[in-house]
Protein backbone atom coordinates (compact mmCIF):
# COMPACT_ATOMS: atom_id res chain seq x y z
CA UNK A 1 0.00 0.00 0.00
CA UNK A 2 1.12 3.17 -1.01
CA UNK A 3 1.01 6.66 0.18
CA UNK A 4 -1.28 9.11 -1.77
CA UNK A 5 -1.22 12.91 -1.38
CA UNK A 6 -4.32 14.73 -0.15
CA UNK A 7 -4.33 17.02 -2.75
CA UNK A 8 -5.53 15.71 -5.68
CA UNK A 9 -8.30 13.99 -3.50
CA UNK A 10 -9.69 17.46 -1.47
CA UNK A 11 -12.39 17.79 -4.11
CA UNK A 12 -14.05 14.36 -3.22
CA UNK A 13 -13.39 14.88 0.47
CA UNK A 14 -15.61 17.70 1.06
CA UNK A 15 -18.37 15.82 -1.24
CA UNK A 16 -17.95 17.78 -4.42
CA UNK A 17 -18.95 15.57 -7.79
CA UNK A 18 -15.17 15.15 -9.40
CA UNK A 19 -14.59 14.76 -13.29
CA UNK A 20 -17.83 14.78 -14.31
CA UNK A 21 -19.22 12.19 -12.18
CA UNK A 22 -17.00 9.34 -13.80
CA UNK A 23 -15.45 9.43 -9.75
CA UNK A 24 -18.31 7.90 -8.55
CA UNK A 25 -18.16 4.53 -9.24
CA UNK A 26 -18.08 1.61 -6.39
CA UNK A 27 -14.82 0.92 -6.92
CA UNK A 28 -13.01 4.31 -7.77
CA UNK A 29 -14.80 5.23 -4.80
CA UNK A 30 -13.22 2.61 -3.08
CA UNK A 31 -9.94 3.17 -3.73
CA UNK A 32 -10.08 7.19 -2.97
CA UNK A 33 -11.16 6.35 0.50
CA UNK A 34 -8.72 4.20 0.84
CA UNK A 35 -6.03 6.76 -0.05
CA UNK A 36 -7.25 9.17 2.31
CA UNK A 37 -7.13 6.91 4.79
CA UNK A 38 -3.79 5.68 3.94
CA UNK A 39 -2.76 9.30 3.95
CA UNK A 40 -4.60 10.35 6.96
CA UNK A 41 -2.80 7.28 8.78
CA UNK A 42 0.52 8.07 7.52
CA UNK A 43 0.11 11.63 8.92
CA UNK A 44 -0.76 10.82 12.02
CA UNK A 45 1.90 8.19 12.45
CA UNK A 46 4.87 10.84 10.87
CA UNK A 47 3.82 13.29 13.48
CA UNK A 48 3.96 11.02 16.85
CA UNK A 49 7.15 9.83 15.99
CA UNK A 50 8.47 13.20 15.17
CA UNK A 51 6.34 15.27 18.06
CA UNK A 52 5.19 12.33 20.79
CA UNK A 53 1.24 11.39 20.89
CA UNK A 54 0.82 13.75 23.66
CA UNK A 55 1.42 17.38 21.44
CA UNK A 56 -0.32 15.86 18.65
CA UNK A 57 -3.60 16.76 17.58
CA UNK A 58 -6.48 15.96 15.33
CA UNK A 59 -6.11 19.64 13.83
CA UNK A 60 -2.44 19.08 13.07
CA UNK A 61 -3.00 15.58 11.04
CA UNK A 62 -6.04 16.99 9.21
CA UNK A 63 -3.60 19.39 8.20
CA UNK A 64 -0.72 17.61 7.72
CA UNK A 65 -2.48 14.80 5.41
CA UNK A 66 -4.42 18.02 3.56
CA UNK A 67 -8.00 16.94 4.31
CA UNK A 68 -10.97 18.51 6.41
CA UNK A 69 -11.50 17.85 10.21
CA UNK A 70 -15.10 16.20 8.93
CA UNK A 71 -12.65 13.68 6.51
CA UNK A 72 -10.39 12.69 9.57
CA UNK A 73 -13.65 11.59 11.74
CA UNK A 74 -14.98 10.24 8.54
CA UNK A 75 -12.48 7.66 9.02
CA UNK A 76 -10.82 7.85 12.69
CA UNK A 77 -12.89 8.55 16.35
CA UNK A 78 -9.43 9.80 17.67
CA UNK A 79 -6.05 10.38 16.94
CA UNK A 80 -4.71 7.26 18.32
CA UNK A 81 -6.63 5.11 16.11
CA UNK A 82 -5.14 6.91 13.26
CA UNK A 83 -1.55 6.23 14.74
CA UNK A 84 -2.59 2.24 15.12
CA UNK A 85 -4.39 2.23 12.06
CA UNK A 86 -1.46 -0.01 10.26
CA UNK A 87 -1.45 -2.44 13.52
CA UNK A 88 -5.13 -3.27 12.73
CA UNK A 89 -4.45 -3.67 9.56
CA UNK A 90 -1.72 -6.04 9.64
CA UNK A 91 -3.77 -8.26 12.18
CA UNK A 92 -6.54 -8.33 9.86
CA UNK A 93 -3.93 -9.09 6.90
CA UNK A 94 -2.44 -12.00 9.35
CA UNK A 95 -5.80 -13.63 9.59
CA UNK A 96 -6.41 -13.77 5.86
CA UNK A 97 -3.30 -15.66 5.23
CA UNK A 98 -3.84 -17.88 7.81
CA UNK A 99 -6.97 -18.74 6.40
CA UNK A 100 -5.00 -19.50 3.11
CA UNK A 101 -2.21 -21.89 4.59
CA UNK A 102 -2.80 -25.43 3.62
CA UNK A 103 -5.40 -27.22 6.13
CA UNK A 104 -2.69 -29.89 6.83
CA UNK A 105 -0.48 -27.63 8.31
CA UNK A 106 -0.31 -27.90 12.25
CA UNK A 107 -1.85 -24.45 13.81
CA UNK A 108 1.07 -22.88 15.02
CA UNK A 109 3.14 -23.57 11.60
CA UNK A 110 0.05 -21.95 9.84
CA UNK A 111 0.21 -18.81 11.99
CA UNK A 112 4.27 -18.50 11.82
CA UNK A 113 3.65 -18.94 7.90
CA UNK A 114 1.13 -16.36 7.74
CA UNK A 115 2.88 -14.32 10.06
CA UNK A 116 6.34 -14.41 7.98
CA UNK A 117 4.35 -13.41 5.08
CA UNK A 118 2.95 -10.63 6.21
CA UNK A 119 6.46 -9.16 7.39
CA UNK A 120 7.84 -9.68 4.26
CA UNK A 121 5.37 -6.86 2.71
CA UNK A 122 7.92 -4.37 2.77
CA UNK A 123 5.69 -1.36 1.89
CA UNK A 124 4.56 1.96 3.51
CA UNK A 125 1.77 -0.26 5.82
CA UNK A 126 4.54 -2.10 7.38
CA UNK A 127 6.80 0.65 8.26
CA UNK A 128 3.65 2.68 9.48
CA UNK A 129 3.13 -1.13 11.34
CA UNK A 130 6.14 -0.97 13.20
CA UNK A 131 6.41 2.48 13.99
CA UNK A 132 3.37 2.61 16.02
CA UNK A 133 4.63 -0.47 17.51
CA UNK A 134 7.83 1.48 18.70
CA UNK A 135 5.26 4.35 19.57
CA UNK A 136 3.36 2.19 21.83
CA UNK A 137 6.05 1.08 23.78
CA UNK A 138 6.81 5.03 24.86
CA UNK A 139 3.31 6.25 24.83
CA UNK A 140 0.79 4.71 27.38
CA UNK A 141 -2.12 6.33 25.60
CA UNK A 142 -1.75 4.17 22.90
CA UNK A 143 -1.85 0.62 24.89
CA UNK A 144 -5.65 0.34 25.53
CA UNK A 145 -5.97 0.88 21.88
CA UNK A 146 -3.85 -1.90 20.95
CA UNK A 147 -4.86 -4.13 23.27
CA UNK A 148 -8.49 -3.46 21.83
CA UNK A 149 -7.14 -4.37 18.36
CA UNK A 150 -5.29 -7.52 19.99
CA UNK A 151 -8.28 -8.78 21.28
CA UNK A 152 -10.14 -8.65 17.82
CA UNK A 153 -7.33 -10.25 16.51
CA UNK A 154 -7.61 -13.01 19.01
CA UNK A 155 -11.78 -13.18 18.82
CA UNK A 156 -10.91 -13.56 14.71
CA UNK A 157 -8.39 -15.89 14.74
CA UNK A 158 -9.84 -18.39 16.69
CA UNK A 159 -13.25 -18.56 14.78
CA UNK A 160 -10.49 -19.34 11.68
CA UNK A 161 -8.84 -21.82 13.84
CA UNK A 162 -12.39 -23.23 14.74
CA UNK A 163 -13.25 -23.26 10.95
CA UNK A 164 -10.17 -25.53 10.28
CA UNK A 165 -10.31 -27.85 12.95
CA UNK A 166 -14.37 -28.29 11.95
CA UNK A 167 -15.50 -27.43 15.42
CA UNK A 168 -18.09 -25.43 17.51
CA UNK A 169 -16.49 -23.31 20.07
CA UNK A 170 -20.13 -21.24 20.44
CA UNK A 171 -22.17 -21.44 23.80
CA UNK A 172 -21.28 -23.55 27.01
CA UNK A 173 -20.60 -27.14 25.61
CA UNK A 174 -18.66 -25.27 22.67
CA UNK A 175 -14.88 -26.33 22.39
CA UNK A 176 -12.01 -24.26 23.50
CA UNK A 177 -9.55 -25.71 21.64
CA UNK A 178 -9.63 -22.36 19.01
CA UNK A 179 -9.92 -20.01 21.86
CA UNK A 180 -6.79 -21.74 23.70
CA UNK A 181 -4.62 -22.04 20.61
CA UNK A 182 -5.44 -18.13 19.18
CA UNK A 183 -4.36 -16.84 22.73
CA UNK A 184 -0.91 -18.84 22.64
CA UNK A 185 0.09 -18.20 18.69
CA UNK A 186 -0.89 -14.48 19.68
CA UNK A 187 1.28 -14.29 22.74
CA UNK A 188 3.95 -16.20 21.21
CA UNK A 189 4.26 -13.56 18.12
CA UNK A 190 3.91 -10.73 20.47
CA UNK A 191 6.73 -11.71 22.67
CA UNK A 192 8.61 -12.36 19.34
CA UNK A 193 7.93 -8.41 18.48
CA UNK A 194 8.67 -7.06 21.85
CA UNK A 195 12.04 -8.94 21.85
CA UNK A 196 12.77 -7.70 18.54
CA UNK A 197 11.69 -4.00 18.95
CA UNK A 198 13.60 -4.27 22.30
CA UNK A 199 16.93 -4.28 20.39
CA UNK A 200 15.53 -2.63 17.22
CA UNK A 201 16.39 1.23 16.93
CA UNK A 202 15.31 1.47 13.71
CA UNK A 203 18.50 3.11 12.38
CA UNK A 204 21.93 1.87 11.56
CA UNK A 205 20.94 -1.82 10.32
CA UNK A 206 20.28 -2.93 7.07
CA UNK A 207 16.69 -3.32 6.52
CA UNK A 208 17.73 -6.67 5.48
CA UNK A 209 19.58 -7.30 8.84
CA UNK A 210 16.85 -6.28 10.71
CA UNK A 211 14.29 -7.89 8.94
CA UNK A 212 16.05 -11.20 8.76
CA UNK A 213 16.41 -10.60 13.15
CA UNK A 214 12.45 -10.18 13.42
CA UNK A 215 11.83 -13.45 11.12
CA UNK A 216 14.06 -15.47 13.57
CA UNK A 217 12.60 -14.48 16.61
CA UNK A 218 8.84 -15.42 15.18
CA UNK A 219 10.75 -18.88 14.05
CA UNK A 220 11.88 -18.92 17.43
CA UNK A 221 8.51 -18.18 19.31
CA UNK A 222 6.02 -20.26 16.96
CA UNK A 223 8.70 -23.45 16.82
CA UNK A 224 8.96 -23.44 20.93
CA UNK A 225 4.87 -23.23 20.72
CA UNK A 226 4.71 -25.85 18.02
CA UNK A 227 7.35 -28.17 20.24
CA UNK A 228 4.73 -27.86 23.15
CA UNK A 229 1.95 -29.62 21.05
CA UNK A 230 3.52 -32.70 19.87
Amino acid sequence: MGLTGGTILRHDHEGAAVDGGTDTTPGLRERKKLATREAVRAAAVRLAVRDGIEDVTVERIAQEADVSLRTFFNHFPHKEDAVLDAVRVRAAELITEFRHRPTAEPVPVAVREAALAVIDRDDVLGRDHLAALRLVRRAPSLLARQMTVLHEQEEALAAAIADRLGVDRSGSAGSSVPDVLAAMALAALRVALDRWLARDTGDGTAAAERAAALRQEIDTALELLAVTQE
